[in-house]
């Protein structure tokens, strides 16, 4: 349903409006203004709170235009405790300059005011209203905006005027640690990344998490750069403490991805209690790395009936209020009150029920540009689209040329512009090379220092004969450790290595096309044939044949009328329709409590997961087997749900499994096929095993309950070791499990 305003009289602000359409409050009436105001977005329109036409939308910038800041502070659309903890950020005093202003005077005064000025307001900026000046601006102010506030990071010019940053995304389809290392030194060889060396790990254990961290540590401490720069295994945080109470001083920044809500948080296994005990443990040069992105409360299902962007806003008063808790620690330590926190707005990551077009992605990053600048905070981008936005990889690149006037901290940086583990688009090397060298635009000083030392460029910031040469940075690697080998014998081997992890399906951007920042011709071409192919994917089906090829297949399907629903409208694949209910309840009287595990495969994103050879046969009959020899009783038929996404498992567990009162573990193992695009057509596992209790009860199995296993595939993590790990997990889940879902996705 959209918003379609009525007429609005001379003078009349938002509270007069709602005052004299509803005879007094009506909080879904102000709700919906709030709403109409923003530019168009899928997200918002999801759940009735976008303007039906552009005469609606700016009516609603017309009311908010009128109103006051006060009056917005005094009726939040929504509270929890959340927004309360965020005013502990809040400077009251400052406040009081600007809390008579009217959202469009607040809005000239950041278009007009000398930058000391807008500095001295901004901290004493509540978040609802920064989300509400933001709505009433144009691309082009907010670029404007954006381009004259600037939060560099202590120490540092990370996020300075006239700088740009590179988070390195090193991802391993198998957190392989050659795989890690060696995305590095191609990072380093372009001379980009200086911000964070920032991996996200297919699997949480503490273990492998523990394997990764070092993997990282090493290559900083290897070159001296462990004071200049951090890195970051974004696993959980609480898995992050885990490895850090065992490998004391193994960690750097801590990472997490929040929320806008209480409840939103939530999924991600985050309270307000959690972050603020981690919080005060930074005590170190390193704090928090948060990231956030628009939609990611909606499709989680906490969106309180507020629109997006009021969301993201209460995510960065979020991170300044747990910023202001690292300073505190920093202080209380002994150390300078300089908390090293940073937001990576990971904007395009969920997909299109949350914004389509290239346009909005720019629209949505600029919105949280500016937001989490008015915030106070460090801001990065991740601009980026899943295979199934309407966003191609040439769009990636005007998005970036739209966003860089608007000076983000960073962007990620990876070989090529798709990740090779998350099946997603986002920034290359290449892209950095090109946005610096047309906006005039530098890498931190101590890293630039480092790539001259390095010889991957001169003097003069110019490209040497090593630029993009990961192999010439490897011989320095070696040379640090006290290698004393021929250069050549270490190209050798520098060669071997990098075939090794090409061999994994991991793209090594060496070398350059005809200028230094276009990619290699020959790299360019698989790239696109990886987009094409994630097309091919995407619009799949699980044939029948697959279905009948597993034994005991139970037909179920989703809310979902067809693919291209099931695609755009993601939660009309979260529950099952009525037909599949009530199958799924005679098979529970059918069982009468003979099992307590259950197999379901859902089509996901990309069915062919599921029908390659090699890839779900064996997964299933290793995992039937190890689960009988840890003490699970499988029930003897699989459920496979047509368009199904993770929470219709959740729904199937309930029907199958729920009995008040029962404390004893059912255990669900939810297959689904990932995202397309990194060509090894993989699929996950979601290990979801509360108690029959819990399982009762409507809405309490969520992701915060379920441990995951990624890219399993005969290419990358193999099925047989992902059936044994997921029986060794659930083996240890009887008592309690320890959420790995981490993430806005």
């Amino acid at each position: 349903m959209s918003v379609c305003l009525a007429d609005v009289l001379p003078h009349e602000d938002v509270f007069d409006y709602v005052q004299r359409l509803s005879g007094g409050f009506d909080a879904r009436l102000y709700q919906q203004v709030l709403g109409a105001a923003n530019a168009f977005k899928e997200g918002d329109a999801a759940i009735g709170v976008a303007a039906a036409d552009e005469a609606s939308r700016e009516k609603a910038r017309t009311l908010l235009s009128r109103t006051q800041l006060d009056d917005v502070h005094a009726h939040p659309p929504f509270e929890d405790r959340l927004h309360i903890f965020n005013l502990e950020a809040w400077d009251s005093a400052r406040w009081k300059r600007v809390a008579d202003w009217t959202l469009g005077r607040l809005k000239d005064f950041l278009l007009t005011a000398p930058e000391s000025q807008v500095h001295a307001v901004i901290d004493g900026l509540p978040s609802d209203v920064i989300a509400c000046v933001v709505k009433l601006m144009t691309d082009a102010e907010l670029k404007a905006v954006g381009g004259r506030i600037f939060h560099p990071l202590p120490g540092s010019r990370v996020g300075a005027k006239g700088y740009l940053g590179a988070r390195l995304q090193p991802n391993s389809p198998t957190d392989h640690p050659d795989d890690i290392r060696w995305q590095v030194f191609n990072g380093w060889s372009f001379a980009v990344g200086d911000v964070v060396l920032g991996t996200n790990p297919v699997s949480s254990d503490v273990a492998s998490v523990a394997a990764v961290e070092s993997a990282l540590h090493d290559v900083l401490t290897t070159f001296g750069l462990e004071e200049v720069m951090p890195h970051c295994v974004l696993a959980h945080i609480d898995v992050q403490a885990q490895v850090e109470a065992l490998r004391p001083g193994t960690t750097g920044i801590w990472f997490q991805s929040l929320g806008g809500n209480e409840a939103a948080n939530r999924t991600f296994d985050v309270t307000l209690e959690k972050m603020v005990a981690h919080a005060a443990a930074r005590t170190g040069p390193w704090g928090l790395y948060f990231e956030t992105g628009q939609g990611a409360d909606a499709t989680n299902g906490h969106h309180h009936g507020t629109d997006m962007l009021i969301h993201e806003s209460r995510k960065y008063g979020f991170a300044r209020a747990l910023k202001r808790r690292v300073a505190i620690a920093q202080a209380g330590s002994g150390r300078e009150a300089a908390p090293w926190v940073h937001v990576n707005d990971v904007a395009g990551f969920i997909g299109p029920e949350v914004f389509r077009t290239r346009e909005q992605l720019v629209r949505c990053c600029l919105e949280d540009i500016v937001m989490g600048k008015l915030h106070g905070l460090t801001l990065g981008l991740d601009v980026c689209s899943t295979l199934h936005m309407d966003v191609t990889l040439d769009d990636l690149g005007w998005c970036q040329e739209q966003l860089a006037e608007a000076g983000p901290a960073y962007l990620m940086a990876l070989p090529t512009r798709n990740d090779p583990m998350l099946s997603y688009l986002t920034t290359s090397f290449q892209d950095h090379v090109r946005l610096r060298e047309r906006y005039g635009l530098k890498v931190d000083d101590r890293m630039w220092a480092f790539f001259q030392r390095l010889g991957v460029i001169d003097a003069d910031g110019r490209p040497t004969k090593h630029f993009g040469d990961p192999a010439h940075v490897y011989v320095h690697y070696r040379r640090a450790k006290g290698d004393t080998r021929t250069e050549a014998e270490l190209r050798v081997e520098a060669e071997a290595q990098m075939a090794q992890v090409r061999a994994r399906s991991v793209p090594l951007a060496v070398g350059h096309g005809k200028e230094t920042w276009t990619l290699e011709p020959s790299l360019e071409k698989d790239l696109r044939q990886l987009y094409e192919d994630a097309k091919v994917g995407l619009w799949s089906e699980l044939s029948d044949a697959a279905v009948e090829a597993l034994p005991g297949a139970v037909r179920l399907r989703t809310c979902s009328e067809d693919r291209r629903d099931y695609i755009l409208h993601p939660p009309s694949g979260e529950s099952l329709d009525t037909a599949s209910e009530a199958t799924v309840r005679a098979l529970r009287d059918r069982h009468g409590g003979r099992w307590d595990a259950q197999l379901v495969i859902s089509d996901g994103l990309d069915p062919r997961s599921l029908m390659d050879e090699g890839h779900l046969a064996p997964f299933l009959a290793r995992l039937r087997a190890e689960l009988d020899a840890t003490g699970w009783r499988v029930a003897p038929e699989v459920l496979v749900v047509k368009h199904g996404r993770v929470r219709a498992g959740y729904q199937v567990g309930r029907l199958l499994f729920g009995a008040e009162g029962d404390p004893r573990p059912r255990a669900l193992v939810h297959v689904i096929g990932e995202r397309p695009g990194s060509g090894h057509h993989a699929f996950s596992a979601y290990l979801t095993a509360p108690d029959a209790d819990t399982w009762a009860k409507p809405g309490a199995v969520d992701h915060d309950r379920t441990r995951l296993i990624a890219g399993i595939s005969d290419t990358s993590v193999r099925p047989e070791d992902a059936a044994v790990e997921a029986a060794r997990i659930l083996g240890e889940t009887r008592t309690s499990i320890t959420p790995l879902v981490s993430g806005v996705a």
